[in-house]
């Protein structure tokens, strides 16, 4: 075999870890307008620390250790709380520590797009490409602007690389997105004043971590059984407390409709429940997001999670292409497919995402299966224009397709139903599919298509099954007209390679057996025989023709 057809090495398959945390939302209704003044400026007050104290951690860049960290909590305390400072130099740190792997993953995206430059410029002009690498540009002019395109790069290349050893980070509290809004108001259909109501309340910072043994499980921001919220005001807003020990207590009250009993029975036991408050500026409405870690749970065995068969999904940008298989790795029934639409807001898109997930789901515990199995997808450097080049609809299609937050909300969603997630290499999943799958279920009722062989390719490779059919049986007769059998004798099988007895001769044979049997050939021979002399016609027989 070419080096260009070698096939790489395919990856077993894996029961995905289930969900690590919970989070549950719920609106803070009715507040007076103390209560939004009071929530307004504890918002402001923390948010100011917090980006003093980013501002302060990325300084330290590698000289961070745990006595910076102490002297920036100590000087926080004595403007909010210990508490407070705590849950603000927690955030701070998280922030820091996705920056850097936000800086590691951009200067991955620019090796990619160097190599893949540097490759195509060194071919010459005109060259065709494989399905693994690019050729070679198509004019002089479009090969001297990749020229530059390669010097940009390589210069933000060292940029980067010099920044992540110096340990330089860029954060922006609020957003960059939000940021650049500014400078295009009007396509955003936004006035200045709304910008900046939107752009101050992202910088806000409400949130404080729970603690495991205090009341309620957090002692900053409590909230009781009976939906009852108390914040601890920070120090320079002690005078507007509402009750003792500095507490304010809302006129709002918290009855979370989904994971309520779970959050009940947690509070009740006082074990650590964080608390974010935020004001969603478009609506006008304060909303309190609870969350709490769960503990690391054993997932389901692999054989556990093949033993009813199995659901495969193939993703694609606008639909879920499912099938459901048995233990055999047989497809059962007709495909189904589950679309959602990615065209719109990021709202509109992950209602749509959990709308399909859960008729999924809801159809996977009808089929009476344990698993579903999907791609492990990953197309973090198949996204640049370096590697498809003018192919822009391509890289607009595979940049649209939510894998990672897919993933994520599936498994969330699945484990609440229990079933398990089977992950599987992705690869040669479609071509395979088409080629094994989509013209053998073709039917006049039933129309297959390149994702619906894709996603019985993936149910069969998590079901441990190799993804080809088995091999076709002989030909219908001994010559080869039909072409070269997929299944012929081994080298050592010669007995039947001399000249075959004529049909007179084996049903003599067969008349004469030891035990006095007669066999199905000898009957059938001696009917038509019977059946031709009757009608005094002569026919040949169809069993005589060898």
């Amino acid at each position: 075999m070419s080096e260009q057809r070698k096939l790489r090495t395919i990856d077993a398959p894996f029961v995905s870890l289930g969900p690590s945390g919970v989070a549950v939302r719920d609106r803070l209704k009715r507040l007076t307008p103390e209560d939004d003044k009071v929530l307004r400026l504890i918002g402001e007050q923390l948010g100011s620390l917090a980006a003093r104290d980013l501002k302060a951690r990325c300084s330290d860049a590698g000289d961070h250790s745990t006595d910076t960290w102490a002297a920036r909590k100590q000087g926080l305390t004595a403007a909010s709380s210990s508490r407070w400072a705590g849950s603000i130099t927690k955030a701070t740190h998280d922030q820091w520590a996705l920056s850097r792997r936000c800086q590691l993953a951009h200067i991955q995206n620019l090796e990619s797009g160097v190599r893949t430059l540097m490759h195509r410029l060194s071919l010459p002009l005109g060259e065709k490409g494989t399905k693994r690498a690019a050729g070679g540009y198509r004019s002089k002019g479009e090969w001297f602007q990749k020229t530059r395109r390669l010097a940009i790069l390589e210069h933000r290349l060292d940029v980067a690389r010099a920044e992540r050893e110096a340990g330089v980070v860029h954060v922006v509290r609020g957003g960059r997105k939000l940021l650049n809004t500014r400078h295009n108001l009007s396509a955003m259909q936004l006035t200045e004043p709304e910008w900046r109501e939107r752009w101050e309340a992202s910088r806000w910072f409400l949130a404080a971590d729970g603690e495991s043994g205090k009341r309620y499980g957090n002692e900053t921001i409590r909230v009781t059984p009976e939906g009852e919220v108390s914040i601890k005001l920070p120090a320079p807003l002690a005078q507007y407390a509402n009750a003792k020990h500095g507490r304010y207590v809302l006129a709002s009250r918290i009855a979370f409709a989904h994971r309520g009993q779970e959050w009940a029975d947690r509070i009740e036991t006082n074990r650590a429940v964080a608390y974010r408050i935020h004001l969603d500026v478009e609506r006008g409405r304060w909303y309190l997001t609870a969350s709490w870690q769960r503990p690391i749970v054993q997932t389901m065995p692999l054989d556990t999670a093949r033993a009813q068969g199995m659901i495969g999904v193939d993703t694609n940008a606008d639909h879920f292409a499912a099938y459901q298989l048995d233990t055999y790795g047989n497809p059962v029934g007709d495909p189904r497919r589950f679309h959602y639409d990615l065209s719109d807001t990021a709202p509109h898109r992950d209602a749509q995402i959990r709308h399909a997930i859960t008729r999924l789901l809801h159809w996977a515990k009808q089929c009476g299966v344990a698993a579903i199995a999907i791609e492990d997808l990953d197309f973090t450097a198949e996204k640049t224009r370096e590697k498809h080049g003018r192919r822009k609809r391509f890289r607009q299609l595979i940049s649209g397709i939510p894998t990672g937050k897919l993933k994520a909300r599936l498994v969330s969603m699945a484990a609440e139903m229990d079933l398990s997630i089977v992950a599987v290499d992705p690869a040669y999943t479609s071509m395979w599919g088409d080629q094994h799958w989509r013209k053998p279920l073709t039917i006049p009722r039933r129309k297959m298509s390149r994702h619906d062989a894709a996603g019985i390719a993936i149910g069969r490779r998590a079901l441990g099954h190799p993804i080809r059919r088995r091999t076709a049986p002989p030909q219908h007769h001994q010559s080869d007209g039909a072409g070269h059998r997929t299944v012929q004798a081994g080298p050592g099988d010669r007995g039947r390679e001399g000249t075959r007895p004529s049909v007179t001769e084996r049903a003599h044979d067969a008349r004469t057996r030891t035990d006095g049997t007669r066999t199905r050939a000898t009957s059938r021979i001696s009917k038509t025989v019977r059946d031709v002399r009757s009608d005094q016609v002569w026919v040949q027989s169809s069993l005589l023709i060898t």
